[in-house]
């Protein structure tokens, strides 16, 4: 099966890892995100349906339009990837309109200009919700276009909620699957990136999913599958479940160097 990608860059995404994924995720009607981010494992699995869900409302906007008017988004975006688009003044001015805007139309135009000619596709958000990922410089960003149709033609299949995690697994119910992938547990104090939007996942959540993925299993039937870093606390975290280890590839790094692998963790929750 060829891989697809996201349109989108995206901080923590799953594609490098889709293949192992894919191994691991039991066969269901239904496969359930609580935290879709780029969609690289929707993208790349067949499942009839689809529950896709993250806490971050411009990501959400920005499906539901691409699903819904797609040739107008590709038209429209198209423009925003010529060259008079990639100046740093240019960025800046689109950055402070996006903040200002609440047009749900032109939030998403935005959202993906930002995402494709900022810092490494960063999607960071200050105390204020105001988007501040600085300038990325690239010589010619790329323009998804391929990807915008493909991801709206699965999309049919798809149905969009921006709402917390805890809600989304809410929605499992027989013959369905879930997978998670939260922000990451940091690998050390200093590596934490895990305040992508305004909520910032911590600790307490990471052990409440645990725990929830846990009784989804148990008392629904419903197989729960969590990514995470390998480390002593998500092994604490997720000794309830069947542990995976595989290997990751850390992409958040000034220093192509530092760039290494890291070992990750697949934890399924499931009835034996």
């Amino acid at each position: 099966m060829k891989k697809s990608r996201s349109f989108l860059k995206w901080a923590g995404g799953k594609y490098p890892l889709v293949n192992e994924i894919r191994e691991y995720l039991p066969r269901g009607e239904c496969l359930i995100e609580p935290f879709v981010g780029a969609g690289s494992v929707f993208l790349n699995t067949d499942y009839d349906e689809y529950v896709l869900a993250d806490i971050n409302s411009d990501l959400i906007n920005l499906y539901n339009i691409v699903k819904q008017r797609t040739d107008q988004v590709v038209q429209d975006s198209r423009e925003l990837f010529t060259d008079e688009y990639n100046q740093e003044p240019v960025y800046y001015q689109l950055r402070t309109e996006f903040n200002q805007s609440r047009d749900p139309y032109r939030r998403a135009l935005l959202f993906l200009y930002l995402n494709r000619h900022c810092y490494n596709g960063l999607c960071r958000y200050n105390l204020s919700g105001e988007f501040n990922v600085p300038f990325g410089r690239y010589k010619k960003p790329y323009f998804p276009e391929t990807e915008l149709y493909c991801f709206a033609e699965k999309a049919k299949r798809a149905t969009f909620f921006c709402e917390n995690y805890e809600q989304t697994m809410m929605k499992a119910v027989k013959g369905a699957v879930v997978y998670c992938d939260p922000p990451y547990a940091p690998l050390s104090a200093t590596a934490n990136f895990t305040a992508y939007h305004t909520n910032s996942f911590n600790l307490y959540d990471q052990q409440r999913l645990a725990l929830l993925a846990q009784d989804v299993s148990e008392s629904l039937g419903v197989p729960v599958l969590i990514s995470n870093h390998d480390t002593e606390l998500t092994r604490e975290w997720y000794s309830a479940a069947e542990l995976v280890v595989v290997k990751g590839r850390r992409t958040i790094s000034r220093n192509v160097l530092g760039r290494t692998k890291v070992d990750e963790l697949l934890a399924l929750y499931s009835q034996r």
